[in-house]
């Protein structure tokens, strides 16, 4: 992906790493103008891609140069204590969000579609509860929905990852290491926290999300509880669910299904993107 490195700080003081492939879709506040050999849609809104708990935004490298090839402007920001991003004192879930929320006020976006993977879901669903004004489309890829009473129980892990799900993770490490030893470990024990904790403020916000969503929900090896996703689609007023027979990484291990559901919710045809990428 040909994009410009650059970070924000937010408001708390945690500096925020991001790429942008540039100015290239007509959705922000601003006239600011690029001149590039790819064909470009000035009129489509900028994609922001978010990784999930341990990665970094290189996971989402295919998929972006797709987006890319269909002239989409593409946003790709590591996470506090992810990647390139500064570690911080809390890692609250509600905190990921707020950081999405600073760095579109700081590119100046007034539309952009939303796609998160796993804690990057939950992280895109807060900017869509608290901006439902800013967010054009969201894709929740195997978003651990959280509880929304003390009376629930978090489901388990059904099954161990297959070889081929092994060798991508594998294969995805040897080709980004810095994943791997950028990644904070000290906000493992704050997530299990927060995911055996209910939230019904989470779940009262849902409400104000007006956007088209697509979730994305993987096979045995997923963790998207079936109940708790059935709450979550009678309480958005415009969502679809995809399943998926892999397991928590979908985009990664079945990539092209993943491309296949996804691109053409963004308004990207698919067969002729994965040509077109193919030639890249």
């Amino acid at each position: 992906m040909h994009s410009t490195s650059a970070h924000l700080t937010t408001v708390g003081g945690v500096r925020i790493a991001y790429r942008d492939s540039g100015s290239r879709s007509g959705s922000t506040r601003s006239d600011r103008t690029r001149s590039d050999s790819t064909r470009t849609d000035e009129t489509a809104a900028p994609v922001l891609l978010v990784h999930g708990m341990g990665g970094d935004g290189h996971t989402w490298n295919r998929f972006a140069r797709e987006l890319l090839a269909a002239g989409r402007r593409v946003i790709i920001p590591d996470l506090r204590g992810h990647g390139r991003s500064a570690r911080a004192a809390s890692y609250g879930f509600d905190e990921f969000g707020a950081d999405l929320v600073a760095l579109c006020d700081h590119l100046a976006l007034d539309r952009v579609d939303l796609v998160g993977h796993s804690l990057g879901g939950y992280a895109v669903s807060c900017v869509a509860q608290q901006r439902p004004e800013l967010v054009g489309r969201l894709v929740l890829e195997e978003c651990p929905l959280p509880l929304r009473s003390g009376d629930e129980q978090l489901t388990p892990i059904r099954r161990l990852p297959t070889p081929a799900e092994l060798w991508h993770a594998t294969t995805s490490l040897v080709r980004h290491p810095r994943a791997l030893w950028a990644f904070d470990r000290s906000m493992t024990a704050s997530a299990l926290e927060q995911f055996h904790k209910p939230h019904p403020l989470w779940w009262e916000r849902l409400s104000g999300i007006t956007a088209p969503t697509l979730v994305l929900r993987g096979g045995p090896g997923g963790m998207v509880d079936q109940g708790r996703l059935a709450m979550l689609v009678a309480a958005l007023p415009d969502c679809t669910v995809t399943d998926f027979t892999c397991g928590h990484s979908i985009h990664r291990d079945r990539h092209r299904e993943f491309a296949a559901a996804v691109l053409p919710f963004l308004g990207v045809p698919f067969p002729d993107v994965s040509a077109r990428a193919g030639r890249r």
